[in-house]
């Protein structure tokens, strides 16, 4: 199930936006213009599916840090309100629904300040309205639906039913409401979201820790099981050829080196002009660890339905981005890749390798924008 459109008001510095995503979508832009914000936002429609929204917001300095930044109407009330279209599920549509009438979610929720009544902290996000529609041929139904406390979920037989158990201010419905096929299958594949933002390379960093000899079929967040990643692929699925020919594509002439695990899993480079001398992960530089973790998440053994990169350019040497180009282009094949990069070169490899042309993030009016879109929400130079 694919993201197709995302819509996004009054989160830091965007105002209002609302766009298309393509199978992959490549944001490009300089510091300050708001493309993390754009990053951000489907990290928060991810956490409202894991019922961990208040927490991520919290974490960026609560609501007052969150709102959009700019000057407001006078009565305008402090909302965010995010709002995700998914494409069609195919042969996973849930039983209760004819494969032939399709089955395209549209999830929306917004957040504002706590009411004095209510169950939460001073600061704390409170969701005010949630919405789960699905489109089944040319009808539209709602399956979700919050106001404040109030939530209900259609059952069944179509009928209204009021959620059970007790909402608290900060919870989302969409979180909470289980047993439901059109409503599970669209929480799962929210939830499953996988989001890299600039690995850890330190002395400490998991990446140059050995990994649990544990089956990992993707990569954590924070890399802490790459070891396992790739002993998956290279013993459990015996099908490394992607991850071989990316390390040629990168380090011409060198090898990765995976033993089978024992109690730990563990890798080691070994480069031509020292080929007697594996190099252990924790002794690899920084800009070859980055670039390992990334193959990690490009090319693990089941890739989740939406990987999202942050700045996958640091740490790396420019020559190292054609590879990461070729890479991401054949993660694309396999699912749905989202890259935010200050790199124009970057930017310009993923157009050469895949023919998809960078959208451009500006600051139009004091607000994120992208380049080119219309005031309706398309580009119409898209096909």
């Amino acid at each position: 199930m694919s993201l197709t459109d995302i819509e996004i008001v009054g989160y830091r510095s965007v105002r209002a936006i609302r766009f298309p995503v393509r199978r992959l979508s490549v944001l490009v832009g300089g510091n300050g213009v708001g493309k993390t914000n754009l990053y951000r936002a489907l990290e928060l429609v991810h956490a409202a599916a894991l019922g961990t929204l208040a927490e991520e917001i919290a974490r960026e300095g609560g609501l007052a840090s969150a709102f959009w930044a700019g000057e407001r109407k006078v009565g305008d009330q402090s909302r965010l309100t995010l709002k995700v279209k998914l494409d069609d599920i195919g042969e996973d549509v849930p039983a209760t629904y004819e494969a032939e009438l399709g089955f395209a979610p549209q999830y929306e929720l917004e957040v504002g300040f706590r009411m004095p009544t209510a169950a939460a902290f001073l600061l704390e996000a409170q969701i005010k309205r949630e919405a789960l529609t699905i489109r089944m041929g040319r009808r539209e139904v709602t399956v979700l639906e919050r106001k404040g406390s109030a939530a209900w979920i259609r059952d069944a037989q179509g009928r209204r039913v009021e959620l059970p158990g007790t909402l608290l201010a900060s919870e989302t419905a969409l979180a909470n409401a289980r047993g439901f096929p059109e409503i599970d299958a669209v929480r799962q594949t929210l939830a499953a979201w996988r989001f890299y933002h600039s690995f850890r390379t330190d002395v400490e960093s998991p990446l140059r820790r050995p990994s649990l000899a544990v089956t990992s079929p993707l990569l954590n967040a924070n890399g802490s099981n790459l070891a396992a990643v790739f002993a998956t692929l290279r013993h459990i699925r015996e099908d490394s050829v992607d991850l071989d020919a990316a390390i040629e594509n990168a380090f011409p002439g060198a090898s990765l080196d995976v033993p089978m695990p024992d109690q730990d899993a563990t890798f080691s480079m070994t480069f031509p002009d020292l080929p007697k001398r594996p190099f252990a992960a924790r002794e690899l530089s920084d800009g070859t660890l980055q670039f390992l973790a990334l193959l990690g998440a490009l090319l693990s053994y089941r890739l989740p339905p939406l990987v999202a990169l942050n700045e996958p350019e640091t740490s790396l040497h420019p020559s190292l981005l054609p590879a990461l180009a070729k890479t991401i282009a054949r993660a694309a094949e396999r699912t749905q890749v989202w890259v935010v990069t200050h790199s124009r070169e970057l930017a310009d490899a993923l157009a050469a390798e895949t023919g998809v042309l960078a959208r451009e993030v500006v600051r139009r009016d004091g607000a994120t924008w992208l380049e080119g879109l219309s005031p309706l929400g398309i580009f119409p130079d898209d096909d």
